[in-house]
């Protein structure tokens, strides 16, 4: 490589600071459609399970491109799960308009539109039931879909038609569209998910993917020179039991207490994003994750040009204010300028959750080359304290703030339809309500870290890949990652605390394996003055 060439692993201060920030979001969930709560009051006719429901609509006879989402009711008639098996019926608006007295005019197979009104859900059943109609659908007074329970008196029920909820944007949706006699159309169905997500596991690829990645990225783009490091680095130990690091490369070692500063500071930016949500806010974050995707896309795809053609980074240029660099610098950063630029303006589109993917892996292959653990010690306070932050943001936080503060930053500010672009992201292909299935960049990052220092640690005690503890480590990464996807199943979708699963599945196994071999003390101290003294005839310098 060129001296006038960037070095390989260079990163700039707002890469480090980007990175930092970034990495404390963690959480899987499923951007759907979803319902998880049931009522716990459950009377004769009152028993059903809650249903999300598609409400297809035709104006005049013209179907809309848009559907609705409805909610159904713990009593009434079932939906079918096809369109094809379900009922086109037109609308009407009841009178009176809460349905809780009888109604003024038949309804003859109609569906029946009411608004919430102060009148129990099941007295509205049965007056619109009464008068002919051939289902129910409540408007709410707010955009939350709320569940339709019995009251305690409702001993016993017989409703015969379907009923459901549907939010205020939908019913007021419904009204503008019936404007001027206009024949409005609903045809009512509650598809069913599928029972294993497939797209999951590409995410789940796409994770242990970029990991393994990272792990092994010396050696795949420069397997000569990583060998001889890694023979260098076994017997080049300075006075403090460090290794003098290549000056070409910005490297951070974690330390105990910045792995703690490292999750306060992560706490805090959360909560800053929890009241202070704007598009404004959003749009400064994604700016900054266009600007540390495409530095992390420039280092990723020099790397890679320079492993086939080593020659190409020796022509330069002189340019303002940017320096010397060479040409296939410049060119590769217009690319991924462009690229970037072209990502965010897009951003909104169904396709740029492939784009904000390919700038997040580019981000954190980069972000594993320059932010490092030294040892066990220091991986089991990150990895511990990431435990409690994941499961106090997710699962606690709602006893506090109401809300789950991660899942609410995560969905991002629904008034304009920005969302922080801190994830990876795929689209459910397979699932008839669509969405998203996404993972954290903490989820990746945070065992990111211990993967990577496992891969070092075998490299320079030139440890065969069975006996080592990358292998393994990465195997219990992906488990950890098929449990946290069982649990958002089993949990219908709700946002799982990733680190919940993951940390047990490999740092708890990285313990376990160091007990079993007898090295959980030279890995705990790997790196220091006492584990330098206590293998003198193998120096262990910090990886």
């Amino acid at each position: 490589m060129s001296s006038s060439d960037p070095p390989r692993h260079r990163c700039s201060a707002v890469v480090l600071v980007i990175t930092l920030l970034l990495i404390g979001f963690s959480v899987a969930a499923a951007d759907d459609a979803s319902w998880t709560e049931d009522s716990s009051l459950e009377t004769p006719g009152c028993t059903n399970k809650f249903q999300m429901v598609k409400i297809l609509n035709w104006v005049d006879g013209v179907e809309s491109n848009d559907f609705f989402t409805g909610l159904t009711a713990q009593f009434g008639e079932s939906l079918p799960s096809d369109a094809d098996q379900g009922v086109r019926s037109p609308v009407a608006f009841v009178h009176p308009l809460d349905s809780c007295s009888n109604l003024s005019s038949r309804l003859d197979g109609r569906i029946a539109l009411s608004i919430r009104g102060n009148c129990a859900f099941t007295e509205k059943a049965k007056h619109a039931e009464a008068a002919g109609a051939s289902a129910l659908l409540v408007i709410n007074d707010k955009e939350d879909l709320d569940e339709m329970g019995c009251m305690e008196k409702d001993t016993s029920l017989n409703v015969s038609i379907p009923v459901l909820m549907i939010s205020k944007s939908s019913g007021d949706a419904l009204n503008r569209s019936m404007v001027d006699n206009k024949s409005v159309e609903l045809l009512l169905y509650a598809p069913s998910r599928p029972a294993v997500d497939l797209t999951a596991g590409l995410l789940l690829l796409m994770a242990v993917g970029t990991v393994v990645v990272a792990s092994l990225w010396s050696d795949l783009t420069d397997p000569d020179q990583a060998n001889e490091s890694y023979s260098i680095l076994a017997k080049e130990i300075t006075g403090a039991g460090t290794r003098k690091d290549d000056p070409e490369k910005e490297i951070l070692d974690i330390s105990v207490t910045g792995a703690v500063f490292f999750i306060v500071t992560a706490s805090i930016f959360l909560l800053l994003l929890f009241y202070f949500m704007s598009s404004w806010f959003v749009w400064v974050l994604t700016i900054f994750f266009c600007i540390g995707g495409m530095q992390g896309m420039h280092n990723i795809i020099t790397a890679v040009l320079l492993r086939k053609w080593r020659n190409l980074g020796r022509r330069s240029v002189k340019l303002p204010l940017l320096g010397t660099m060479s040409w296939m610098s410049l060119l590769v950063n217009i690319f991924c300028l462009s690229f970037a630029v072209f990502w965010f303006v897009k951003r909104h589109t169904s396709y740029a959750w492939a784009g904000q993917d390919i700038l997040g892996i580019c981000l954190m292959i980069t972000a594993l080359q320059v932010v490092r653990l030294p040892n066990i010690k220091v991986a089991t306070v990150l990895l511990c304290c990431a435990f409690v932050y994941d499961i106090f943001w997710v699962f606690i936080s709602p006893l506090i703030f109401h809300e789950s503060v991660m899942i609410v930053v995560a969905q991002g500010d629904s008034s304009s339809g920005e969302s922080i672009p801190m994830l990876l992201r795929i689209p459910r292909f397979f699932d008839p309500w669509g969405g998203y299935d996404m993972i954290g960049f903490g989820d990746i990052l945070f065992p990111g870290l211990l993967i990577s220092f496992a891969s070092r640690y075998d490299k320079i005690k030139k440890r065969v890949i069975s006996s080592g503890y990358f292998l393994w480590l990465t195997i219990g990464y992906g488990v950890g990652l098929l449990l946290t996807y069982l649990g958002l199943y089993l949990m219908d979708g709700h946002g799982q605390p990733a680190l919940l699963y993951i940390v047990p599945c490999t740092l708890g196994l990285a313990v376990i394996l160091g007990l079993v071999r007898g090295e959980l003390k030279e890995l705990w101290n790997y790196g220091t003055e006492e584990s330098e003294s206590d293998t003198p005839e193998d120096p262990l310098p910090v990886a």
